[in-house]
C-alpha cells in the first residue's frame, strides 16, 4: 500500500505543482537529474527519454559560451563529457555545436542551447543550476522572452546569483537555497534558531540537498520537519537505489533527483504518483 502523504503548509509556487490543487497536490516530485542518463547527460536524447517515461521535471545545468549563448552543460571543461577539450566559456556556440556528448560508448549527442530546451515542451519544468555568474542575465532574458516564470526554478550554490535573477524579472520564479542558506538551516535548525534566518528562508521555496555531505547526515526526519515548518520543500539528490528512494519518501521528502530514470519511475508508480506528465 502506498504511504499516505502528510499535508504540509507549503508555500504556493506555480513551479512546484505539489504546492497547488491538482493531481500532484502534496505528492512527491520526480526530477530527472541531467536527464537521468549519465551516458548522454544534459542532451535532448536524455531529456526526451525522461519525458516519454513520464517525467515532468528535468534538472539541468547551464553555462555561458564565449558569444553569450546559454548552453546546457555541467562541467567547466569539455573534456570529460564531450568530443572536445578546453573551457566551454572560451568557445562560441558555432564551435560547440560541432561537438558531441557521450561517455564510454562513444560521442553521439549534440549539445543543447537552453532556449531550445525551454521551447520544446510547454508543460515540462526545468530545475536550472546556474553554473557561472554570466548566466544570470541571459537566463532572465530568456525566461522573460518565453514567459516561462512558472516553468523554471533558479538554483545555484551561489545565493547571490539566485537573488540577482529575481531582481531582473518582472515576475518571480521559484528558487532553492544555495550553500550558505542551506548550511545555516542544517547547522542552526537543531539549535532551534530557524527563526533567525529571516530573509534567507523567506526568498526560497525549497532546499535541494544530498542525503549526506561528507560525514554530516543532512536529510533526517527532524531536518525534513524543520524545513516543512518553515514552509520549505525538501528535494534530495542524487538517489539511484530504490530502497533508499522509498526510505526518503517515507521520511516525507517532497522530491527526488535521480540518474536512474527507470528506477525512480517504478518507485513512483508503486506509490501511485506516476506518470507525472
Amino acid at each position: 500500500m502506498p504511504t499516505p502523504y502528510r499535508r504540509h503548509a507549503y508555500r504556493d509556487a506555480p513551479y512546484l505543482l505539489n504546492s497547488l490543487p491538482g493531481a500532484l497536490h502534496h505528492r512527491p516530485l520526480a526530477f530527472a537529474h541531467r536527464g537521468a542518463d549519465p551516458r548522454r547527460e544534459n542532451t535532448m536524447g536524455a531529456f526526451r527519454h525522461a519525458v516519454d517515461l513520464g517525467y515532468r521535471y528535468l534538472e539541468i545545468d547551464v553555462r555561458t559560451a564565449a558569444d553569450g549563448t546559454l548552453v546546457v552543460f555541467h562541467d567547466e571543461e569539455l573534456d570529460r563529457a564531450t568530443s572536445g577539450s578546453g573551457l566551454l566559456s572560451e568557445k562560441t556556440w558555432e564551435q560547440l555545436a560541432e561537438l558531441r556528448v557521450g561517455t564510454g560508448d562513444g560521442f553521439t549527442e549534440p549539445l543543447v542551447r537552453f532556449e531550445e530546451l525551454l521551447s520544446t515542451w510547454g508543460d515540462v519544468h526545468l530545475n536550472v543550476d546556474l553554473k557561472d555568474a554570466a548566466a544570470v542575465t541571459e537566463f532572465a532574458r530568456l525566461v522573460e522572452k518565453h514567459q516561462a516564470h512558472d516553468r523554471v526554478l533558479a538554483a545555484s550554490f551561489n545565493d547571490a546569483r539566485r537573488r540577482s535573477v529575481r531582481r531582473r524579472l518582472t515576475r518571480p520564479v521559484a528558487a532553492s537555497g544555495g550553500w550558505a542558506a542551506t548550511a545555516l538551516i542544517v547547522l542552526l535548525g537543531p539549535l532551534g534558531l530557524m527563526g533567525r534566518l529571516g530573509g534567507r528562508v523567506a526568498d526560497i521555496d525549497c532546499v535541494q540537498v544530498p542525503v549526506s555531505q561528507g560525514r554530516i547526515r543532512v536529510v533526517t526526519p527532524r531536518f525534513v520537519q524543520r524545513c516543512h515548518r518553515a514552509g520549505l520543500q525538501v528535494h534530495v539528490w542524487v538517489v539511484d537505489d530504490p530502497a533508499e528512494m522509498h526510505e526518503l519518501l517515507d521520511m516525507g521528502v517532497d522530491g527526488l533527483m535521480t540518474d536512474d530514470a527507470e528506477a525512480l519511475a517504478e518507485v513512483m508508480r508503486e506509490r501511485s504518483v506516476w506518470p507525472q506528465r
